[in-house]
């Protein structure tokens, strides 16, 4: 089941991507091809744990000029459903830890949906209160996660997750 999107807590993205579920979904969970897009350019990406499967770890690293990394993500996934959906939160560390991420706590949903021209892609990301998603709206969550979205559609636009 998937809950509905609340305007006071959740900020949403979407797009058409004309590529099958099946190469997003690779391109979510393939640590080569994440570390292709996950982060907005020129940053790169660096892939530490990637077990998409309900309480796997999701660990990501960032560097500015590809020498020093430095923590990204660390959480973990709460639902896969492959090819369909996947949901990971940071609010959970990858130890299983209760965590305090910063900038903001959240939890993530990516949905897969059927698309006469490909996948209808829809991100939710909930967060505990208006003011952290506020706070996620001000810290630019719009360009941040709609940068990613457009590497990840010219990634798998052009079959480079086939």
């Amino acid at each position: 089941m998937t809950a509905a999107a609340d305007p006071r807590l959740d900020l949403t993205l979407h797009r058409v991507i004309r590529a099958s579920p099946q190469s997003i979904w690779r391109a979510w969970t393939d640590s080569s091809l994440l570390e292709r897009w996950w982060v907005p350019a020129p940053t790169l990406a660096r892939v530490d744990q990637l077990d998409a499967r309900p309480g796997g770890a999701f660990v990501t690293s960032m560097s500015e000029d590809g020498r020093e990394f430095v923590p990204h993500t660390d959480g973990v996934f709460l639902i896969a459903e492959p090819d369909r959906r996947l949901v990971f939160t940071n609010a959970i560390s990858s130890a299983w830890r209760p965590a305090r991420p910063e900038p903001v706590a959240m939890t993530a949903e990516v949905v897969l949906g059927e698309h006469p021209d490909g996948t209808d892609y829809r991100v939710t990301v909930r967060h505990r209160d208006p003011a952290t998603r506020d706070l996620h709206e001000e810290l630019g969550f719009f360009d941040g996660w709609g940068s990613v979205a457009d590497a990840l559609t010219a990634l798998v636009e052009s079959g480079g997750a086939a």
